[in-house]
């Protein structure tokens, strides 16, 4: 794709908080090395790899050699379905411990994904057969589990970043509630109008625990799975701040655009509908830049 030199000078330094690079059950276009590389095209500070599947740290630290080479640091972190034993605090603190940056709550394993996604309906086919089971993250009374616990005050331990993975919108309400009175400072909500459903109201009120809230570019890029219409990402950025809001990729996938690509891309439209340098910078640059420790 070309890439004018005005748009690489004003996302340089950009971080991709949500990057599906492989190894994986699904098929992927690039590995994680590769997603480090293809970052290197916007000088990006950092990419974050994240599996529904396993703990992606691992992965890193097998390709070493490879990633020393590379100038844009690629990170890991653990997503909690039940591939992993689902809220499982030692997986999450092996992860941390060992260099992992995020902490995904469950997402295939959510209630709320199986219903909108019943039998993996809407994504790509795995190469291998993948047993999964529901996770749940709530007790018979609706407090929530001591593991919860548990994996926060790890969070908290570390400075990592946790998320509401595809959570419904009051779990992920009562875990960053939970979350702030540990003191965890990075908290992030993917993709509230793709599977989550959160609307502004709810997420001005997770805002109010300290949380961001994430878009992807996948889904506005017009060569992405969703094709949607740059002007509703305006719209989000400007209801809630862009103090508020962090752009990522969700790419990485086979047969879809390349991380790097789609940032140009949608970018380059949030500038031509208006979206000043200053705010594009800090949604695609500084926001998700805290969020990884970057500046620590």
């Amino acid at each position: 794709m070309t890439q004018t030199p005005a748009i690489v000078k004003l996302l340089n330094g950009c971080v991709d908080l949500h990057c599906h690079s492989g190894p994986n059950p699904f098929p992927r276009r690039i590995d994680h090395a590769e997603a480090g590389k293809d970052g290197e095209r916007l000088g990006m500070r950092g990419v974050l790899v994240k599996s529904h599947h396993h703990n992606t740290v691992m992965d890193l630290l097998s390709m070493s050699d490879r990633l020393a080479k590379i100038s844009t640091p690629v990170f890991g972190g653990i997503t909690l379905n039940s591939m992993v034993g689902g809220i499982n605090p030692q997986a999450v603190a092996m992860s941390l411990r060992m260099g992992g940056k995020a902490v995904w709550f469950p997402t295939f394993s959510a209630g709320r994904h199986i219903e909108c996604h019943p039998e993996g309906v809407g994504f790509p086919t795995a190469t291998v057969e993948v047993p999964s089971s529901r996770v749940d993250i709530h007790q018979e009374d609706g407090e929530l589990i001591p593991e919860v616990y548990e994996v926060l005050d790890l969070v908290k331990e570390s400075g990592a970043m946790v998320t509401g993975g595809h959570m419904e919108t009051e779990s992920i309400t009562q875990l960053f509630a939970a979350a702030k009175d540990k003191g965890v400072t990075r908290m992030l909500l993917n993709h509230p109008d793709y599977v989550i459903g959160a609307d502004e109201a709810k997420c001005r009120e997770l805002v109010g625990y300290g949380a961001f809230i994430e878009h992807e570019t996948g889904f506005y890029d017009p060569e992405g799975t969703k094709k949607w219409d740059p002007k509703v990402l305006l719209d989000w950025i400007e209801r809630i701040g862009p103090e508020h809001t962090v752009v990522a990729s969700d790419l990485g996938q086979k047969d879809r655009p390349l991380p790097v690509d789609s940032y140009i891309r949608v970018a380059t439209a949030l500038l031509d509908l208006g979206l000043d340098e200053r705010s594009l910078r800090q949604i695609f640059c500084d926001n998700p830049a805290f969020l990884l420790g970057l500046d620590d």
